[in-house]
C-alpha cells in the first residue's frame, strides 16, 4: 500500500539520519508499527521515548509516551500529540520531538536537523544516489498516495511482512482475547466511518496497546487478575483482583469471601478519559466493602500515583493494577463482611461518593503535600 511504503521509507531515513551512535538523538528500535528513540541529556542522561503508529495513521499522529516523570520530556511529549497534516508524520514527529527537547534542557539542536530529515532524502535512502529531483513532487505524490483508498489506509491493513508484524504483536494471546481486540478494532473502524468517534485517538490506541499486553502478560494468564470492558468500551474496564500477598490478612479473607459469598475477587472500576495516558484513569472499589487499605469512603483509593501530580505516562496499566494490590496488603486491607450484605453495599459504594471522597482527598494534599497516612485512616 502506498501509505504504508511511504511510512517505511520514512522510519528508514530516521534511522539513518539518528543511529545507536549518535550523541543527541538515537532511533534506538523501529518497525511500521512502534518507535523507539532516546534522548540523551547534557549531563548524560539517557530518556527513552516510544511511539505507537496508530492504525487511523497519518490522518493521526503517533501515540508518544516516555518511560520518565521528567516534566521537560512528558511536556514535549504531550505538545506533538496535537498535530495535524503533514505534521502527524514520523519524520515532522521526530523533528518536533527534538526541538521540543532540546529547548527544554537548553540544549542547541543539531544544525544539520532540516538536512538530516529533507523529505527528499526519502529517495536517497530507498534509492541510493538516485534522489528525487523536487520536494514539491514528493509531496504532491503523497498526497495522491494517501487518497487512493482512505479505509485502507486509515486501517493500514498492511502489505510486506504486516502478517509477521501482526503475529508478534498477537503472539501468546489467547483465541477468545484475540477475538475481543478483532471486535474491538472492527468497532473503532465502522465509529470512524460513522463519524461518532468517543473519546480521543491518542487515547483509544494507547489502550487498545495496554489491553493486548495485558492479554500477553504473565500475571494476567497466571490468573493473578482479570479484567473486561464495560459495554465493549475502553475506557471503562471491571477489574477483578484475584490473588494477593498470601502470607497477608487480606487474602484470608477472600478465601472467606469466597466460602461465604461464592466471590473469588476483589472488583475495582477503571475509568479513563481522552487525555489518557496523559492524565490518569479514575478507579475505585466496587465489591467487596474494605476497610483499611487506603481505601476511602465510597471505594476510591488515596494513591498519588493516580492523582495528576503523581502520574507518569509510562505507567502502564498492569503496573496501576500491581500497585494498588500491593497497596491495598501493605495498608493492611480487610474486607468487611457486615458492610457486604444486600442493601447495604449500594450505599456505601457508589461512583459518586468515590469522586467526591477522591476529590476531598486531591485538594488536601494540593495544600498540605503527599504524606502516608495512619494505618487506622486508610
Amino acid at each position: 500500500m502506498a501509505c504504508l511504503n511511504t511510512l517505511k521509507q520514512e522510519i528508514r531515513v530516521l534511522e539513518s539520519a539518528f543511529p545507536k551512535t549518535d550523541e543527541l538523538f538515537q532511533v534506538v528500535a523501529a518497525s511500521v508499527d512502534e518507535l523507539t528513540c532516546r534522548f540523551i541529556s547534557k549531563t548524560g542522561k539517557k530518556y527513552d521515548i516510544h511511539a505507537n503508529i496508530t492504525e487511523t495513521y497519518p490522518h493521526s499522529p503517533p501515540v508518544w509516551f516516555a518511560e520518565t516523570e521528567d516534566t521537560n520530556v512528558t511536556n514535549a511529549v504531550e505538545r506533538i500529540s496535537n498535530t495535524s497534516g503533514r505534521d502527524n508524520h514520523v519524520l515532522q514527529q521526530v523533528k518536533l520531538l527534538l526541538r521540543e527537547l532540546c529547548a527544554a534542557y537548553g540544549m542547541e539542536e543539531p544544525p544539520d536537523l532540516e538536512d538530516r530529515l529533507d523529505t527528499v532524502s526519502v529517495g536517497q535512502v530507498i534509492n541510493g544516489n538516485d534522489s528525487i529531483d523536487h520536494h514539491e513532487e514528493y509531496e504532491d505524490s503523497e498526497m495522491e498516495e494517501e487518497e487512493e483508498d482512505m479505509e485502507e489506509d486509515i486501517h493500514l491493513e498492511m502489505e510486506d511482512g504486516s502478517h509477521s508484524h501482526a503475529a508478534q504483536k498477537d503472539e501468546g494471546i489467547d483465541p477468545g482475547n484475540l477475538a475481543t481486540l478483532d471486535r474491538l478494532k472492527a468497532n473503532q473502524r465502522q465509529d470512524y466511518l460513522r463519524g461518532s468517534i468517543s473519546g480521543s485517538v491518542q487515547a483509544t490506541d494507547r489502550l487498545m496497546k495496554e489491553l493486548r499486553d495485558i492479554y500477553r502478560s504473565d500475571s494476567f494468564k497466571k490468573g493473578v487478575y482479570s479484567v473486561e470492558l464495560i459495554n465493549d468500551s475502553l475506557y471503562e474496564w471491571n477489574v477483578k483482583l484475584q490473588i494477593v500477598d498470601s502470607d497477608s490478612p487480606l487474602h484470608n479473607d477472600m478465601v472467606l469471601l469466597k466460602e461465604k459469598e461464592g466471590t473469588d475477587h476483589i472488583l475495582f472500576n477503571f475509568h479513563f478519559k481522552e487525555m489518557y495516558p496523559f492524565e490518569p484513569p479514575f478507579v475505585r472499589v466496587v465489591h467487596p466493602v474494605i476497610s483499611g487499605g487506603y481505601v476511602l469512603v465510597g471505594g476510591a483509593i488515596c494513591m498519588e500515583l493516580l492523582t495528576k501530580q503523581g502520574w507518569s505516562s509510562a505507567y502502564t496499566v498492569e503496573a496501576v493494577i500491581m500497585q494498588i494490590a500491593a497497596t491495598l496488603v501493605k495498608g493492611k486491607a480487610r474486607i468487611q463482611f457486615g458492610a457486604n450484605k444486600a442493601g447495604k453495599v449500594s450505599g456505601q459504594y457508589s461512583l459518586a461518593r468515590a469522586q467526591q471522597s477522591f476529590k476531598s482527598l486531591v485538594q488536601i494534599h494540593e495544600k498540605n503535600g503527599w504524606f502516608t497516612p495512619p494505618k487506622e485512616d486508610g
